[in-house]
């Protein structure tokens, strides 16, 4: 579904992506992990198209994205959950999940029940503004945000980043709803060793920019692979 071949990507004279490859299937969780700065945010970015590559390609469902905008690659079917949730905090989340809507035809801006089956909480606050809601109620409304655009990939930026344990439980659950039930193509970039290694059907490691170790999750047992993820 989703394949990026020979990323490279700078800022300024700052390399960031050193020739990056990588797939995500529908109906399967792919992890991105690696230590602080090898460049796992840049290339989630540079999927979605916040960042334009310096070269290489993005293709989602057989088509070159590598000219699309943000905005089209969101039409196509791919949603965002950024690092630090970036949600709006002076809206509701009830109109925090209508942005959501952006993206779809007409006939489509609803909120799908899943939604709430999935964060209850949601439904909860309806009318509460979303600064007022805890980091992990956040993450979750973020998420919330992102199914409502009803998309083919989910690329989410460390969702289990200051997250108290039982709700890191409860997204770890959705994704796995995601995967199984709905067939989504999940793209997921992780510190959290153990999240990747219970959810992941393949790990991708990053150091320096590229990609040096892809496999299944059992990898991140053997010492050759954690010697990536270790300070």
């Amino acid at each position: 579904m989703l394949e990026v071949s020979n990323a490279t990507l700078h800022y300024g004279a700052a390399q960031a992506l050193r020739g990056v490859s990588l797939t995500a299937g529908a109906g399967k969780i792919t992890c991105v992990l690696g230590r602080n700065g090898v460049g796992k945010t840049s290339l989630m970015r540079s999927i979605v198209g916040h960042h334009r590559l310096t070269s290489g390609s993005v293709a989602f469902e057989g088509k070159a994205l590598d000219r699309s905008a943000a905005y089209d690659r969101a039409r196509s079917g791919i949603a965002f959950v950024p690092q630090g949730r970036e949600i709006f905090p002076l809206l509701t989340v009830r109109e925090n999940l209508e942005s959501g809507f952006a993206p779809l035809k007409r006939a489509d801006r609803n909120v799908p029940a899943h939604v709430f089956e999935l964060f209850p909480v949601l439904k909860q606050m309806l009318g509460r503004r979303g600064g007022d809601l805890s980091g992990g109620q956040q993450q979750q409304l973020a998420i919330g945000r992102a199914l409502v655009m009803r998309p083919k990939l989910l690329v989410l930026d460390e969702p289990t980043e200051g997250i108290q344990p039982s709700i890191i439980k409860d997204i770890g659950r959705a994704i796995r709803y995601l995967r199984d039930q709905a067939g989504i193509a999940v793209l997921l970039v992780e510190q959290y060793l153990d999240f990747c290694r219970e959810l992941a059907d393949e790990v991708n490691i990053m150091d320096r920019g590229q990609i040096v170790h892809t496999g299944p999750a059992e990898d991140l047992d053997r010492a050759d692979v954690r010697k990536f993820l270790t300070v």
